[in-house]
């Protein structure tokens, strides 16, 4: 079982929570305290929290930077021209 009230794990059979002792009579109501679950206010602005965490980067580019077209280019080229030299 779960505490509504903070979310830790009571063991079974336990009459209070050994968390923060919240039991049937004080705190496991609908007016239970809310406060040890950490959820986000009720003013949580999403876009605010994307901008803090990720910064103003964009998203990354898919596909191969023009970097490793060339690398791939020499590379064709040299055994290209291996190739060629052992036919001879």
């Amino acid at each position: 079982m779960v505490c509504p009230n903070c979310g830790a794990e009571v063991p079974p059979k336990a009459r209070c929570c050994p968390e923060c002792g919240s039991d049937e009579q004080t705190g496991w109501s609908e007016q239970a305290h809310a406060g040890g679950l950490d959820l986000p206010e009720e003013q949580f602005d999403y876009g605010d929290y994307v901008q803090r965490e990720f910064g103003k980067e964009g998203p990354v580019p898919r596909g191969f930077h023009w970097f490793w077209w060339v690398i791939a280019m020499v590379v064709l080229a040299g055994f290209l021209l291996l190739w060629l030299g052992f036919l001879r």
